[in-house]
């Protein structure tokens, strides 16, 4: 027996091969520590304020799984914060994977749910005091103290509070929200 592409396309939502995420799901359902995943970028300081993660893979599903390619993700300043523009600031890469990760989130549980999306664009707005990054006031946090999201999303309009409540499915938007213990340590090369 063919399959014709209309019913390998009527298998899939909004892009997702829903019969590959309901394997994943049932795997994880199955075997939770399947779901057990670490996740790991290396960065290396190029110059000035420049510097660049390289992403080449991660641990899930109980094995090192390396990407297709390698990653590159290439951070700098503006010229007022003494950087030569040569990409995004820290803080518009956590911007982008903020919005990167609710849209991911948002567009699979859609999809998982039978929501059809046609359309789904985001704008990211945060705000920064720098007095609290340039150490002049102990008062002021270092970081974000209010993050802003809009979605313009094309679908029936009975979907967009559904659509806002799968939000909260996303891994970046939980950790922002509720935050996360970080370590550092600093070592001799």
């Amino acid at each position: 027996m063919t399959t014709t592409s209309t019913e390998v396309e009527s298998k899939r939502v909004n892009g997702i091969t829903l019969q590959v995420l309901q394997e994943t799901v049932n795997a994880i359902k199955n075997d939770p520590e399947l779901g057990a995943c670490k996740f790991r970028a290396a960065n290396k300081w190029v110059d000035a304020n420049h510097n660049c993660t390289t992403v080449t893979g991660f641990y899930g599903a109980k094995q090192e799984i390396d990407h297709k390619q390698k990653f590159e993700l290439h951070a700098d300043e503006p010229p007022i914060l003494a950087g030569q523009d040569d990409g995004a600031n820290p803080v518009e890469h956590l911007l982008h994977a903020l919005a990167s990760c609710v849209t991911t989130s948002m567009v699979a549980h859609a999809a998982v749910r039978g929501i059809k999306i046609e359309e789904l664009e985001s704008e990211l707005e945060g705000d920064i005091d720098l007095r609290g990054f340039l150490g002049l006031s102990s008062d002021v946090p270092k970081g974000f103290t209010n993050i802003r999201v809009k979605f313009k999303v094309k679908t029936d309009e009975g979907n967009l509070a559904k659509l806002k409540s799968l939000a909260s499915f996303s891994p970046v938007y939980n950790t922002l929200s509720n935050g996360v213990r970080v370590d550092i340590d600093v070592e001799p090369k």
